[in-house]
């Protein structure tokens, strides 16, 4: 299946989704937002519809953005109608709380019509009583598979790890649906961060999920960034920059944060630019780990007293100020590029 031009499933590279905060209603901050986190490198975007003016204001933005757009809808089977109308790539929705029989009947033949898949999220949250998150999640795929609609998509989220880990596993050995990971209400960046990278890199290195959603209290952005992360980590996307550097100790006698900050900015940006796996590239803070880190690393900054020593291939190059220094590492790996 495929969500706008992602491929979803039966093989397909994981996917990175996210989910807009804005109002649903203003056209101009959604569609400025849309495209931020496609340039962080978000495969999908989720937005709320929680109106038909929502899914008209859907219906502007997809004039001006690229991304596929998956629409987030509760309770009134119109908003999803509307939203197909208007031009969404996917649906995320429970068959069993847009009402009976025939207003599910009536979205599931709508996608099927436009080749739109469905996302049935479950989250702990919000189960009926005596349900599990599997056992939810099985009764509303049952109420598409009885339209005969089968690009469907599962999620099953908890805020605690172990639950969450439980529940995909067990969804697995009972549905062959493709499978979106995540945790739901994560946390904000640290916690969310943390606990997300623990339940999706496990699940995943277990060669379960489709797409991933890391949800944080936090920018859409940085989620995007995290989810990234975590695929590359497993080799499971290209990789990005790759960068070292120290955690820093009373020996520092530079702003290595700032300065590692930048260089790992300038590289991201270069690496979207270029399409090219860029060198491997050091940036440590004192002269006990950093000489050795140089030598293998392809370009590499070892820092002094307000000054950096650049290293190309393990041997010193020249001296520059930490003004200067994330400049200098930019225009070496531009020149081993080219």
């Amino acid at each position: 299946m495929f969500v706008g031009k992602v491929p979803l499933g039966g093989g397909a590279p994981v996917s990175v989704q996210t989910m807009l905060n804005d109002d649903p209603h203003d056209a101009a901050a959604l569609i400025a937002h849309f495209n931020r986190c496609q340039e962080a490198g978000a495969d999908i975007v989720r937005v709320t519809i929680p109106d038909i003016e929502a899914a008209k204001t859907l219906a502007e933005v997809k004039k001006h953005i690229s991304v596929p757009v998956v629409s987030d809808i509760h309770f009134d089977y119109r908003c999803a109608l509307a939203a197909i109308e208007a031009g969404t790539d996917a649906l995320r929705l429970n068959p069993g709380n847009i009402g009976g029989r025939a207003n599910v009947q009536a979205v599931a033949r709508a996608a099927k019509a436009k080749g739109i898949p469905i996302r049935i999220g479950v989250n702990k949250g919000s189960l009926e009583k005596g349900e599990t998150l599997v056992s939810s999640a099985l009764k509303h795929v049952k109420l598409l598979e009885d339209e005969d609609f089968r690009d469907i998509v599962i999620s099953v989220k908890a805020s605690n790890v172990i639950e969450t880990l439980a529940a995909y596993r067990e969804l697995s050995e009972k549905t062959d649906c493709a499978l979106h990971l995540g945790l739901t209400e994560a946390g904000t960046f640290t916690r969310g961060t943390v606990h997300s990278s623990v339940a999706l890199g496990i699940l995943l290195a277990e060669a379960l999920g489709d797409t991933i959603r890391v949800s944080l209290t936090d920018l859409p952005e940085k989620e995007v960034k995290i989810g990234l992360e975590i695929l590359r980590s497993l080799g499971l996307r290209a990789p990005g920059p790759s960068i070292t550097s120290c955690p820093t100790c009373g020996r520092t006698k530079v702003n290595l944060f700032k300065v590692a900050d930048e260089v790992e900015a300038e590289l991201e940006k270069l690496a979207k630019e270029t399409r090219r796996t860029l060198p491997h590239v050091a940036v440590m803070g004192c002269v006990v780990n950093g000489p050795g880190e140089a030598k293998g690393a392809k370009v590499a900054l070892c820092g002094g007293k307000g000054e950096f020593l650049l290293y190309l291939d393990g041997e010193p190059k020249g001296k520059y100020s930490e003004a200067e220094a994330s400049a200098a590492v930019i225009k070496a790996v531009k020149e081993i590029i080219a």
